[in-house]
């Protein structure tokens, strides 16, 4: 795992992120291959596998990961609760959000970190951008085998001087 401060485009320009949480000790390989190419992956907890993380390491040169409820063990349960990134226009936040409740509320995630562009959190398994007011509160739903809402998820934020976007990537749920 690379230290937060290193995320950082190859190019020097916008950062490209990807952003999943939930893995449960498996990544779908969908939200792999959608994963691949960025500049570095968080990972919002509940890991529960270091080779989900190796995998992750693959993809991208610089992984940030926070524990989850569920990472006890090993060297997940080293992990940081929090992560800040800085990225440019902003900072970054990575909870896993378990500490909010089983649905964080995001008037007291703002309220916990509201000097910070975007907060990432977990735990719901539920994709959610509330983009309403700032920081923004982004959830990349679950991205292994377990509670999908819908299906794998994960997101993809680009962090520019100019501005931030994020594109929600949703799965359909394999059968079996």
């Amino acid at each position: 795992m690379t230290a937060p401060g290193a995320c950082a485009a190859a190019d020097g320009g916008a950062v490209r992120v990807g952003v999943l949480s939930d893995t449960h000790g498996w990544l779908d390989p969908r939200v792999a291959a959608a994963l691949a190419g960025a500049d570095c992956i968080v990972h919002a907890g509940d890991v529960l596998g270091e080779a989900v993380l190796a995998e992750l390491g693959a993809l991208a040169g610089t992984v940030v990961a926070v524990r989850g409820n569920n990472d006890r063990q090993g060297a997940l349960g080293a992990l940081r609760e929090t992560e800040r990134l800085p990225l440019p226009g902003g900072e970054l936040v990575v909870t896993h959000g378990d500490r909010f409740g089983g649905r964080p509320d995001h008037a007291e995630l703002r309220a916990a970190w509201p000097g910070a562009r975007a907060v990432v959190y977990g735990h719901t398994h539920r994709l959610a951008c509330d983009r309403e007011a700032l920081p923004w509160l982004l959830n990349p739903g679950a991205a292994g085998r377990e509670r999908l809402e819908g299906g794998p998820s994960c997101l993809l934020l680009r962090a520019g001087a100019s501005g931030w976007s994020v594109e929600a990537r949703r799965f359909p749920p394999c059968g079996g």
